[in-house]
């Protein structure tokens, strides 16, 4: 091949095209360390889900008009109502930091603030 330098058999060119296979990536206990500046929420793990915003145009039928049609389908993401909080723990006597949805604020204010940390996995 005229333009490239060959190593081996196989021209340099083609050696760029060809993946670099690594070992397969072993998934580890996922906590809120591992959540870090991503918007899912530490207790509920509730994270953004995907949807469309419709655009309609014209009147509804039931306020006198010729009924409403769809113009447009735009995708979008619904995100989560997420809270960075520190919560004061009294059995462990200090603050832990937690990102979390308002949802979860009340399952803490509800269940106590240590059993719904200790089920999520965020204390020990």
């Amino acid at each position: 091949m005229r333009g490239c330098e060959k190593i081996g058999r196989i021209p340099l060119t083609i050696q760029r095209l060809v993946p670099i296979f690594r070992a397969p990536f072993q998934k580890q206990q996922t906590n809120f360390q591992d959540n870090f500046m991503s918007r899912i929420c530490d207790i509920t793990g509730t994270k953004a889900l995907r949807g469309n915003k419709i655009h309609r145009r014209g009147l509804a039928k039931k306020k006198g008009g010729i009924g409403q049609h769809v113009t447009a389908v735009t995708p979008r993401y619904f995100q989560p109502n997420l809270k960075t909080k520190r919560i004061w723990v009294p059995e462990l006597n200090k603050f832990v930091t937690v990102k979390l949805t308002a949802r979860a604020l009340k399952t803490i204010n509800k269940n106590g603030a240590y059993p719904t940390l200790k089920k999520a996995g965020i204390v020990s």
